[in-house]
């Protein structure tokens, strides 16, 4: 894929840019390394405030990011300003409790007494320059929830970003520069993906987050494993949305339109099979239906659209054949169901679509559908919930409507997923860690969790003098 800016509202071409070579590849890798060596002697409070500015330099240039965002991936304008808030948001709550995180954990005396040493604490230090390989969906909300709490643990950041969104990519880096970061301390890689393995393979890269594909995901994992190096990986989803008999159906169906058409349908997180109980089953998937069916879909920088176009034309043709093998093995589109791009002229659209009659044969039912498109199953009784939330290769997060606590307390403990989100949609937020299970990934970002993962705890023993 060439790296360049493509409306994907109208198919346009509307700037090309050239990979970087390998002397200017290699430049990149050396100020990141002669960065490091600087940066990670820098106090907390010189983190926190570097964070604090680059916060508001958010702030400051909010609607400008937000109409770069829309032009390059199709978000909804509205979306992609809150999305710049909510980067602006995250910088703020590591300045403010990132030193706490990573302060230094002094076991109970008595196990220091018993170590045999006079005093003992475990240190958490940087590791070095991360490599983050990110998604165009959130173009802003995905790297800044690795920088700021890369930055604020003293590592440096270089950024990979998906081809499509170059200028967001280096919209982030002059984010970083307008607010004082040290030369080489967030730097942007315009490299293909051909150019990763070489990158990770480096000595000065000392390890690799990815937020993607499954593919992907294995590609990164493998060369980093090779090298022995840490890696984090946010992999794909299709997160169940169970709706029990006790459940306000009038709040279900609302938050459900919300979850399934966030981003165009083009999240991770999204709600993608909805999982009904017999009971709530005809009400809730008329109402649901009816709500999807009446989103008005178009240009996303119109202020009163609710859809805009997918971000590539390969997304739209995946799309539209995941729902085409659904419709020819038996199930039945409550609403939408065919692609919009000729209607719409060149732009990559697909409608919100809801599909009933969703069996195994069917690709649909193990494949995540990226897109505003949602599979709704009918089922008898909580345990057949369960295990159909958990018929899925995937397992990022899960929503359970429901006010039964015996019901929520057997879907924490049975649902296989790195969230259960009950009686509201899946979201990601500083103070809460965020990650997946099984082809979903491994390790944590954000939180606590996701500032250690890309430090050394070091253990400090001091023995009688």
């Amino acid at each position: 894929m060439p790296i360049a800016t493509v409306n994907p509202a109208t198919g346009e071409t509307l700037e090309t840019f050239q990979p970087l070579d390998p002397y200017e590849l290699e430049r990149h890798l050396a100020r990141a390394e002669a960065a490091f060596r600087e940066y990670r002697t820098t106090t907390f409070e010189f983190r926190s405030q570097l964070l604090r500015r680059a916060a508001e330099v958010l702030d400051t240039d909010r609607d400008r990011l937000a109409r770069t965002v829309t032009v390059e991936m199709g978000k909804p304008l509205a979306q992609a300003a809150a999305e710049t808030a909510k980067c602006a948001r995250a910088l703020r709550w590591y300045a403010d409790h990132g030193a706490a995180l990573i302060a230094d954990e002094r076991p109970a005396e008595d196990d220091v007494a018993d170590s045999g040493a006079t005093a003992a604490y475990v240190r958490y230090r940087p590791l070095g320059a991360v490599l983050a390989v990110m998604p165009w969906n959130f173009p802003l909300w995905q790297v800044v929830r690795f920088a700021a709490p890369a930055l604020m643990a003293g590592n440096v950041g270089l950024l990979k970003h998906a081809s499509n969104v170059p200028r967001t990519a280096l919209a982030l880096e002059e984010v970083f520069r307008r607010a004082g970061a040290p030369e080489g301390c967030f730097q942007t890689l315009l490299i293909g993906s051909g150019t990763v393995a070489a990158v990770i393979r480096d000595r000065r890269v000392a390890a690799v987050t990815l937020t993607g594909s499954e593919p992907a995901g294995r590609s990164v994992a493998a060369v980093a494993g090779d090298e022995l190096k840490k890696t984090v990986l946010e992999l794909g989803g299709s997160d169940p949305f169970v709706v029990l008999p006790s459940a306000d159906l009038d709040a279900a169906v609302r938050t459900a339109v919300k979850a399934r058409t966030q981003n165009n349908g083009q999240s991770c997180i999204a709600a993608k099979r909805f999982i009904v109980h017999t009971d709530v089953y005809p009400r809730f998937t008329a109402e649901f239906a009816k709500a999807m069916g009446a989103l008005r879909i178009g240009d996303p920088l119109e202020p009163d659209t609710d859809i805009g176009p997918l971000a590539t034309r390969q997304g739209l043709d995946d799309l539209s054949a995941l729902v085409f093998d659904a419709l020819a093995r038996g199930a039945v589109a409550e609403c939408g169901g065919e692609r919009l791009d000729e209607a719409m002229g060149q732009g990559w659209y697909y409608p919100p679509t809801v599909l009933t009659g969703i069996t195994s044969a069917m690709r649909i039912h193990q494949e995540e559908a990226f897109g505003p498109v949602a599979s709704v199953y009918r089922v008898d009784s909580l345990e057949e919930a369960v295990t159909l939330a958990n018929d899925t290769p995937f397992g990022l997060s899960s929503n359970v409507w429901t006010t039964d606590p015996g019901e929520q307390e057997r879907c924490v403990r049975d649902i296989e997923a790195g969230g259960v989100f009950f009686n509201g949609m899946t979201a990601s937020h500083p103070a809460l860690p965020f990650g997946g299970v099984k082809r979903s990934g491994y390790g944590r970002e954000l939180a606590g969790h996701g500032i250690r993962e890309f430090c050394n705890a070091t253990t400090v023993w001091l023995g009688p003098t």
